[in-house]
């Protein structure tokens, strides 16, 4: 049975990750003492290898989206065959939060006018790094979409530690090669934190999820489709 948060827990989600974006930006726009320690910590993290380079891969738009993609088109699937009257709403959730991906990074890149690390070529706007924040909403929100529709526990598990490990492992390779200063990443998982927010949000409130099909069917009510559910 999937997991609702508590309404109190959904706004300090959204406000949490917030506060924390706002606080790595200033520090990032005014050259505070975060700064400083982030690439002192990068220095000591930059190791770039193959593995990293293939880590960091995962945030590819090429790897990621199409990911996504499939998500969307099983839960818009699921819930057309389960008689939902919004059906399409979580799909398009899904999918917006990834179009506002580029929309917000690329200002954000191009305001915050970042160098990137030692271990790429001399450039600018690397603040916040758009492939975390690819692969955040792209595997966060395949994960979210799929997991109210997935009956076995262990399933449902699996599927979260395998979301968490795609994420991790971008943000792992991209500062391990270099690519990334470490507030990059972390400024991308927080961005990424409030999108999914909001397709959590619009997901947790259609009617046709597991769960709800389930009591539906074990309190004898007839169901609305003669679909799967």
């Amino acid at each position: 049975m999937p997991v609702s948060a508590p309404p109190r827990v959904l706004p300090a989600l959204l406000g949490l990750p917030v506060l924390l974006f706002a606080l790595i930006t200033w520090q990032v726009v005014a050259d505070g003492p975060l700064v400083g320690v982030d690439e002192r910590l990068s220095r000591a993290l930059v190791h770039p290898d193959r593995f990293s380079e293939l880590l960091s891969d995962l945030g590819n738009v090429q790897v990621a989206v199409p990911v996504l993609v499939v998500a969307l088109a099983y839960a818009a699937w699921h819930g057309r065959a389960t008689g939902g009257d919004r059906w399409w709403l979580p799909p398009l959730a899904g999918a917006l939060a990834m179009v506002l991906v580029p929309a917000l990074v690329a200002p954000l890149k191009e305001w915050t006018d970042r160098p990137g690390t030692p271990a790429v070529p001399p450039a600018s706007g690397y603040y916040p790094s758009g492939h975390t924040a690819t692969a955040v909403v792209a595997y966060g929100a395949a994960t979210l979409l799929l997991l109210g529709r997935l009956r076995a526990p262990a399933v449902r598990r699996g599927l979260v530690v395998l979301g968490a490990l795609l994420v991790l492992g971008t943000s792992y390779g991209l500062v391990r090669r270099g690519y990334h200063w470490p507030l990059d990443v972390v400024a991308s998982w927080c961005l990424g934190a409030v999108l999914l927010t909001g397709v959590r949000l619009v997901d947790r409130r259609t009617p046709w999820d597991v769960s709800r099909s389930t009591r539906r069917s074990s309190s004898g009510t007839p169901s609305s489709s003669n679909g799967p559910s």
